[in-house]
């Protein structure tokens, strides 16, 4: 029987999936979809007869029983899910159903709404000497952040830090991100970033809340926050095209052959 194909649409762009995603998309029979997160332009990748379905009127079950029925047909199941489906996609539920059913499941992996974001900020997560870490988090909500990966505790490193799914909790997001970045730190907030309404703000930290409620901001937005984000000409370059650092490929100017 065929695998249930996991799919990452992206953030948006139809141009943005993998050859491989619009590929399984074009050969699918059943598309099941995440709602209003998968803008229609994304779907045009699917064939004029695909059956398309919404998942946000759907529960768990109601969503994998539509699966195990048309697999069991010997139909193409495609679980269409935006950014990446193993980044706060819940699929890993899905994929235990499925496989209490018998099947199988393969993922193809999507651009997540950080990257996208640092994309059109024109901006590169992790400078040398500046930082080089990211971390990915959310504010708890009705699914709950352990103790432990308190908003506080994670700013405290200064890191690069991507915040999904708490723009709704502007307020206190600030508040968290505070007790470790000073007011200073640059900051910017992608809203439904790489579709057509996209809109990108940039400010700092001590201004992040005022922003956000100035543009009317409450949900489908990425913040992003750290050092890294600061405009202007950066001041350390990396070793990787350093004329002066040899690597496996390359001789550095002067060295002997």
């Amino acid at each position: 029987m065929k695998p249930i194909y996991f799919v990452g649409a992206g953030p948006g762009d139809p141009e943005l999936i993998t050859l491989k995603g619009a590929r399984l998309l074009a050969e699918a029979d059943l598309v099941l979809y995440a709602g209003s997160l998968v803008p229609e332009a994304v779907l045009a990748h699917c064939r004029p007869q695909a059956r398309r379905v919404s998942s946000a009127g759907l529960d768990l079950q109601a969503q994998v029983d539509l699966m195990v029925e048309a697999a069991g047909q010997g139909r193409t199941v495609v679980r269409l899910h935006s950014g990446d489906p193993d980044l706060y996609g819940a699929v890993q539920e899905q994929r235990q159903l499925l496989a209490r059913a018998g099947l199988r499941s393969e993922t193809v992996p999507g651009v997540t709404a950080a990257l996208a974001a640092a994309a059109a900020l024109n901006q590169e997560l992790t400078l040398p000497e500046v930082s080089q870490t990211v971390i990915f988090t959310r504010l708890s909500g009705r699914t709950p952040v352990p103790q432990r990966e308190a908003l506080a505790g994670l700013a405290r490193h200064r890191a690069t830090l991507c915040l999904y799914l708490s723009v709704g909790l502007i307020e206190e997001a600030a508040a968290g991100l505070l007790e470790g970045y000073p007011p200073q730190t640059p900051a910017a907030v992608a809203f439904r970033v790489s579709w057509p309404e996209q809109r990108l703000i940039r400010t700092s930290l001590a201004n992040l809340a005022e922003a956000v409620r100035a543009a009317g901001i409450e949900r489908q937005a990425i913040i992003l926050v750290g050092p890294a984000l600061a405009e202007g000409d950066i001041e350390a370059f990396s070793k990787l095209y350093d004329a002066e650092f040899s690597h496996g490929e390359r001789q550095a100017r002067g060295d002997d052959d």
